[in-house]
């Protein structure tokens, strides 16, 4: 009898246990606390990296204007010059000879002048007494004016010579810095022979792509500077004008960028440049941790749990999203690891 209530205490005790197991439910997983992002594919502006160099969109040379030894350079490389400025000055002996012997000329030619003149007046007051005909004076009118005209293309002929001496001041073209001096004060020139190059228009960056790329570079497209030593206020700028030649298998472009100066003018810079848009999967940069080196982003599983993948990313043109280029896909979800700061 004792040993029959025994068992159907126990029977009772286990039948108790399986229906406890029966309502127990399963506990649901808690998400992974953080912001979520789900990959998708988005339209990202196609960069080209290519090298650049600072410059102004023309230069402008100062030039000899006749043949002589430069007697005065008054300017340096990196001098700021205005336009009309004289900054050089070349010496023709020869012009001075030939200017004093056309004043020679003028006063010999005046001295002619002057004898016609009294001749006419004399000829006219015998010519009023009836002592000399009409062809007599008119021969001795004809002999004061010739004698005019001969000193005016005397004087004309003088200072022509003297305005070529003038010539021989070197004239900025145009207002800006200097940027070379092809020769030295004492040195022989000629007439167009180049003294200074000098910038002229705004400084700009002229970039130079491959030919496959001309019909894929418009006026406006975003130019980003990737020096990081540049003085100057802005890393972004925007193409201006593209230049329609194809020299060497390259064409010209210029791009405007804020901060540029002439004093950069020859620097070689690195940039990149839009080419056209893409498909591309990019996240906020706050999604991607760096450890030893490599990066990783919190990829949530369909049972909700949180695992670092390694991923490779590259720079855009906004600072603060990656484009992720390989490790996870279109549709996963993310989780920040980090807010943002």
């Amino acid at each position: 009898m004792k040993m029959w209530t025994l068992m159907a205490a126990a029977a009772l005790t286990l039948s108790a246990c399986g229906g406890a197991d029966e309502k127990r439910e399963p506990t649901a997983k808690a998400a992974p606390a953080g912001e979520q992002l789900v990959l998708a594919s988005n339209l990202l502006a196609d960069t080209k990296t290519v090298a650049g160099e600072i410059t102004t969109r023309d230069q402008s040379q100062a030039r000899a204007r006749i043949s002589g030894v430069l007697v005065v350079l008054s300017v340096r490389e990196g001098d700021m010059v205005s336009r009309g400025q004289q900054i050089g000055r070349v010496v023709d002996d020869r012009i001075g000879f030939e200017t004093r012997a056309y004043g020679a000329q003028v006063a010999a030619a005046e001295a002619e002048a002057t004898r016609a003149r009294a001749d006419l007046g004399r000829i006219q007051d015998l010519y009023d007494h009836n002592v000399y005909a009409k062809a007599r004076l008119d021969q001795a009118v004809a002999a004061s004016r010739a004698a005019d005209a001969q000193t005016a293309a005397a004087r004309a002929e003088r200072g022509a010579s003297a305005s070529m001496a003038g010539q021989g001041a070197i004239l900025a073209p145009a207002a800006g810095r200097v940027l070379k001096v092809e020769v030295t004060a004492g040195s022989v020139v000629s007439p167009g022979m180049s003294v200074a190059t000098i910038t002229a228009g705004p400084p700009v960056l002229r970039l130079e792509l491959p030919e496959s790329l001309a019909g894929r570079v418009k006026p406006g497209a975003r130019v980003l500077l990737t020096a990081d030593d540049l003085p100057v206020e802005a890393r972004q700028g925007q193409v201006t004008q593209v230049y329609p030649a194809i020299v060497g298998g390259r064409i010209q472009i210029d791009a405007a960028v804020p901060g540029l100066t002439t004093e950069l003018v020859g620097r070689r810079v690195a940039a990149s440049i839009e080419i056209g848009q893409r498909q591309a999967l990019t996240v906020p940069r706050r999604f991607v941790t760096t450890r030893y080196g490599l990066d990783y982003v919190e990829v949530i599983s369909p049972d909700r749990k949180p695992s670092a993948v390694p991923v490779q990313t590259a720079p855009t043109n906004d600072p603060e999203t990656v484009e992720i280029l390989s490790g996870v896909k279109a549709g996963d979800r993310l989780v920040a690891t980090r807010t943002q700061g």
